[in-house]
């Protein structure tokens, strides 16, 4: 059986770093694991999407609409952008950050409102403060592994696997930094 997520973001929030961490927890796991990154204006501060697939046997690592069982978002307008790419019963691990795109920042639209509330109305919705925890752990920078702590927390993968996969994708310099992180998302995940 062939599962699927998608992490989505806005360029420069570290999704790449993210779908490494994933990609090593799951081949770690012995998936079969493919990845997709899609990139939108990624340098102005435009979507950014990684696609990933795992599984016994992985064809494609592509997601259609209703497809995946987790997304995990940067930030919070993301996550309702890719919303109907949610299977039923799937999870969005989001980080309550709030990036204004461009329409609401040259006043053409305005950001909604009431997101959280909206999405969990939806689905099943685990939504933290990413960036407050990674400035708590010592840069802002890593609210990406926050959030991949908050989805370790979902998912059935041992904590062990998780520090493994930390250790091979972060630079050594930061991997102290990133752990803290990783354990400030997993409790808060845990919740």
């Amino acid at each position: 059986m062939t599962k699927s997520m998608m992490i989505v973001g806005v360029g420069g929030q570290g999704s790449l770093l993210a779908s490494r961490l994933v990609g090593a927890v799951l081949g770690e796991c012995g998936y079969e694991v493919k990845l997709s990154e899609v990139h939108g204006m990624s340098q102005r501060g435009g979507s950014v999407v990684t696609y990933v697939k795992y599984g016994d046997e992985v064809h494609s690592p592509l997601v259609d609409f209703g497809e995946a069982d987790y997304i995990i978002s940067f930030e919070l307008l993301e996550a309702a952008r890719y919303l109907p790419y949610l299977k039923p019963g799937g999870k969005i691990v989001t980080s309550t950050q709030v990036i204004y795109p461009m329409p609401v920042i040259t006043g053409a639209m305005d950001y909604p409102q009431e997101l959280v509330n909206k999405l969990q109305a939806r689905a099943d919705v685990t939504a933290v403060d990413a960036l407050a925890l990674a400035e708590q752990a010592g840069s802002p920078k890593a609210a990406n592994v926050v959030l991949m702590g908050v989805l370790s927390a979902a998912t059935d993968i041992s904590e062990e696997v998780w520090q493994k996969a930390l250790e091979k994708t972060v630079p050594p310099k930061f991997l102290a930094l990133n752990k803290t992180a990783f354990a400030l998302g997993r409790a808060a995940g845990k919740g």
